[in-house]
């Protein structure tokens, strides 16, 4: 188990524990809860892409059918090849 110390202002702490109270939690166990639960969305809103339906099929087409690749990328993939691998 890790331990985590924090410098808070009187009003954040009195804050803090007048919650953990209210929901009948010692201050460690409110505040651990309440950042895991913070540390926890911050992640997923980071992490997982939400597409709709619509836009899945999209990706999914692609990914089944995808379009001829571009003039561009040709000459891409032909000069890193002629770099990479030299005749």
């Amino acid at each position: 188990m890790a331990r985590l110390e924090a410098r808070l202002p009187g009003e954040i702490h009195a804050l803090l524990k007048r919650a953990a109270e209210l929901e009948g939690r010692t201050l460690t166990d409110f505040v651990v809860a309440a950042a895991s639960e913070a540390a926890r969305k911050t992640i997923e809103e980071r992490e997982i892409l939400r597409l709709s339906a619509s836009d899945q099929l999209l990706i999914a087409k692609a990914l089944l059918d995808p379009p001829a690749p571009a003039p561009a990328l040709v000459r891409a993939f032909k000069r890193h090849r002629d770099l990479v691998e030299p005749a």
